[in-house]
């Protein structure tokens, strides 16, 4: 195992996956992360108290941008992003409420992951390199050289992300099964990647800070 401190080169991959902040009140609206913290004891059962996410295949929360977290909700919400257990949890959120959330999150420590020695090299080429062969420039373009994404273009942290939570979310980008990323940026770019290279740069992604 190796715990990766370097900053690789990235583009547009995920996971939480890259979209521009969609327009709404909500956009207005000023987060308390104090009363996020109050309403998020209901989502530490899956997301973990400290927004580690306590099952593989769901997100860590914490560190994570507090404009993607509450475009991410407001979607869940509106079913725009489609998630069954997300749509019921959303569901009676406020806009208020979605940044109150989106804040508390965002006030919290990102997670520093472990990535495995299978793969690394292979995945890391691919964060940084891109795939020549399929069109796919380097993911560090949209999501940062460590992985800490762009919060103004919308484009949401991945570094120290769950390997299998990537994994999940590139293979539903690239089946078409989710598709709340603007210009279908996502689905263009995962439509191209196979089994073996999704599972690459996930992992690497996972030891990224």
């Amino acid at each position: 195992m190796k715990k990766l401190t370097n900053a690789a080169l990235l583009l547009c991959l995920l996971i939480a996956g890259p979209a521009l902040a969609a327009d709404s009140d909500a956009d207005a609206l000023v987060g308390d992360a104090a009363a996020g913290k109050a309403a998020a004891a209901v989502c530490g059962s899956c997301h973990g108290a400290d927004g580690k996410a306590l099952v593989p295949n769901y997100p860590n929360l914490a560190g994570q941008h507090a404009s993607y977290a509450a475009k991410q909700l407001t979607e869940f919400r509106d079913g725009i992003r489609e998630n069954a257990i997300m749509a019921g949890m959303a569901a009676a959120l406020t806009d208020q409420g979605i940044v109150d959330l989106a804040a508390h999150y965002a006030s919290l420590p990102a997670v520093k992951g472990v990535a495995s020695e299978e793969n690394l090299k292979a995945g890391e080429d691919i964060y940084r390199g891109g795939i020549t062969a399929a069109g796919i420039t380097g993911c560090m373009g949209c999501h940062g050289p460590n992985g800490s994404g762009n919060p103004a273009a919308g484009f949401p942290a991945l570094s120290g992300q769950n390997s299998a939570y990537i994994v999940e979310q590139l293979t539903y980008f690239r089946s078409g099964a989710r598709a709340n990323d603007a210009g279908e940026m996502m689905r263009s770019i995962a439509k191209r990647m196979s089994d073996e290279e999704i599972a690459a740069v996930a992992n690497y992604i996972s030891g990224l800070h």
